[in-house]
């Protein structure tokens, strides 16, 4: 469908004839010697012919329509599906502590380190986020943005690939991780706006501790939903055991946020916690067709540029 940005610039198309019609000729006469004709005539160049004369004047009306067709601003509206929205922003916070190193899970039948598991499963729910705004933040000795909220949900998941061991330490702060996501989130625009937390560990490093971070979650209605990875909880051993996972406090932090726990202990857990996240928040409400323009006024723009050029040309060769 065509159509003009301003289609008030046809207006000045008649300008021409109204300068044309109310300019007044220079009546002042000259001290200018008169010269028979013959002896102009035996100059060095012949006089401007009267086709050469109309060249030049349609090459100057095609220059000033065109000019004017191009400050109208042509343009084809081409009706286009906007992308999914869901109102909601939604915000990862991953463990990136030294434990994630250990191979205790498999993918593709072969065994594999926690974090490859959970780069490959998350990087592909955060692409399905499509109408989310989405960002991504890592803990260990304390926590760091990866990936600032955003609507390009690619960029999010190649930062999550990235993510390595040991980029801010080997420990385990929870509530850091949780309280920077929160901050992040704290004047989101979105309507619902939700954290997914990650851990396999239990809190160890930080000043803020998960519970109280958790009551702030809830004071600022953001829903937290807490994924616990490994095979162990501290509560199913005596003694020391680094390689355990504080599912209590993960499930206490998603209680007091209204969100959802999930307990993960193989690689199909993790797709299935991930799979009902998706459920419990969807991505697929179509937001109503939005209009792109295609602007054309470059191709009048530039025949007036040619026509004007051709017009300046054949003045200087008839002068």
């Amino acid at each position: 469908m065509w159509t003009f940005a301003t289609p008030l610039a046809f207006l000045f198309l008649p300008l021409p004839f109204v300068v044309l019609r109310f300019a007044r000729a220079d009546r002042r006469s000259g001290g200018a010697i008169r010269v028979p004709g013959t002896i102009v005539g035996s100059g060095g160049e012949a006089p401007a012919t009267a086709s050469a004369t109309g060249g030049r004047k349609i090459f100057a009306w095609v220059a000033w329509v065109a000019l004017v067709a191009a400050l109208a601003g042509p343009q084809i509206v081409l009706p286009v599906q906007a992308l999914p929205t869901t109102g909601r922003d939604l915000f990862l916070a991953l463990d990136l502590s030294g434990s994630m190193e250990r191979t205790d899970f498999s993918m593709d039948g072969a065994t594999r380190r926690r974090l490859d598991v959970v780069r490959k499963i998350g990087s592909d729910f955060v692409r399905r986020r499509a109408g989310d705004r989405v960002g991504l933040a890592a803990f260990a000795d304390r926590a760091y943005v990866a990936a600032e909220p955003s609507y390009d949900v690619e960029a999010v998941a190649e930062a999550l690939d990235a993510l390595a061991i040991g980029l801010v330490g080997r420990s385990t702060a929870i509530g850091e991780g949780l309280g920077l996501a929160l901050r992040r989130l704290a004047d989101a625009p979105g309507k619902s706006r939700v954290v997914v937390l990650l851990s396999d560990g239990a809190n160890n490093a930080g000043a803020a501790t998960p519970k109280d971070v958790a009551r702030l979650a809830k004071e600022l209605g953001v829903r937290v939903h807490t994924i616990a990875m490994g095979p162990r909880d501290t509560t199913e051993i005596t003694g020391y055991d680094p390689d355990v996972v504080d599912a209590e406090t993960l499930k206490a932090i998603a209680d007091a946020s209204g969100g959802q726990f999930f307990r993960v202990r193989t690689t199909e857990d993790l797709q299935a916690a991930i799979a009902s996240i998706d459920e419990i928040e969807p991505t697929r409400t179509l937001a109503p067709p939005a209009n792109a323009w295609r602007e054309l006024w470059p191709w009048p723009a530039g025949l007036a540029l040619l026509a004007a050029a051709a017009t300046a040309i054949g003045g200087r060769r008839f002068s």
